[in-house]
């Protein structure tokens, strides 16, 4: 009888413990079939989620509201290697500004530009060396590719071409004017100097003498002065030809090289006759650059600082004079007009109205001086 309820107690927890058994494993299959679901449901909107980003060019907003709800920095974002700098195109611009054509005013403009924008902008201080040797054009050649980008570098100096040293070429910039004016401008700014101060002209000549420095334009001209007369007039054309040696000998190899150059380096080349189209050009083609120029330009601010630029003491010679001056500068003249045609043509295609007027030597539509001084003597 002892056996037998002994038997019983046994056969009872056997069964009780099989149910136990039974219950746990029906628990767990349910909650495999739970996760397997869940993870084929998960597959199939991952496979969803892929198909419409392929199909839209991009991931689905869904994904973009989780991001964001969830933080835009991953840790890719912070732990992996920077996102290069998108940089805008060109990033690489030189201005080899041509002296006495409102560098000057441009520079200026240049600086507040480069502040607004935050681009580099290096603005040289040597203006008496235009021709460089090889070893220099290649060191400030180097020198300007190592700017941090995008930068905008301006000299007094002859084009620099980039490539024949296999160096990237730099998108050039310029502005030039009415060959005799610009003449004109330089000599008296050598003798009288500007308005910003009444000696300042003393100190950039201290070595002329009275005899030189009062000299009658006319004078100058007709009695033919080596200041007065080429190589020394031929001063716009080489900025465009280059540091070739025959680009500093007036005639049509110089002439017809510069021409090429413009048409092949150079983005724009402005008349500052025009100033205010060349500063809307340069908006329009350069605008990470030179966005709202011109209303910086137009500013009270800036005309109260860039009247003081003006050359003193300067008048206009006798027609006799001029004439003999138009002679002996035709291959300036020919390179001054085709410049003023390619830039007409290109205000065309940009569809900006020309208000130029015919060509006059002597008297320009706008006069605003910049204060480097040529280097005379180094021709």
């Amino acid at each position: 009888m002892k056996d037998h309820g002994s038997k019983h107690t046994q056969n009872h927890v056997r069964e009780r413990n099989c149910r136990r058994g039974d219950a746990v494993w029906a628990l767990w299959l349910r909650f495999s079939l739970r996760d397997y679901g869940f993870c084929m449901g998960t597959l199939f909107l991952f496979c969803l989620g892929s198909l419409v980003y392929q199909l839209n060019g991009g991931p689905p907003k869904v994904l973009l509201d989780i991001r964001q709800y969830l933080g835009q920095s991953t840790f890719a974002d912070d732990h992996g290697p920077q996102t290069p700098q998108v940089l805008p195109f060109p990033s690489q611009v030189v201005y080899n500004r041509v002296g006495k054509c409102g560098s000057r005013t441009v520079v200026l403009l240049l600086r507040a530009l480069a502040e607004r924008h935050q681009f580099s902008l290096v603005s040289s201080d040597i203006h008496n060396k235009t021709r460089l040797t090889k070893h220099e054009q290649v060191d400030l050649m180097r020198n300007i590719s190592s700017i941090p980008q995008p930068y905008l570098y301006t000299r007094h100096v002859h084009f620099l071409n980039f490539s024949r040293f296999r160096l990237e070429q730099p998108v050039y910039i310029n502005i030039i004017r009415d060959p005799i004016t610009r003449f004109l401008s330089n000599y008296f700014f050598r003798r009288f100097g500007d308005f910003r101060g009444e000696q300042n002209h003393l100190i950039r000549t201290p070595g002329m003498k009275d005899d030189e420095r009062y000299l009658d334009i006319n004078v100058c001209i007709l009695e033919n002065y080596p200041e007065c007369s080429n190589p020394r007039l031929f001063y716009i054309v080489p900025y465009f030809c280059g540091q070739h040696p025959q680009c500093r000998e007036p005639g049509p190899w110089a002439l017809e090289r510069a021409k090429q150059n413009v048409v092949e380096n150079f983005l724009l080349v402005g008349v500052l006759e025009e100033l205010e189209d060349v500063l809307l050009l340069l908006e329009r083609l350069l605008p990470h650059y030179f966005s709202d120029v011109l209303s910086i330009y137009k500013s009270p601010a800036f005309w109260r600082m860039g009247n003081l630029t003006g050359t003193v003491k300067k008048h206009t010679p006798t027609p006799a004079a001029l004439q003999a001056l138009f002679q002996r500068m035709r291959f300036e003249y020919d390179f001054y007009n085709f410049v003023r045609q390619q830039f007409h043509l290109l205000k065309k295609k940009i569809g900006l109205r020309s208000a130029a007027k015919e060509l006059a030597t002597h008297n320009p539509l706008l006069d605003p001086e910049d204060a480097e001084q040529e280097d005379t003597s180094a021709w």
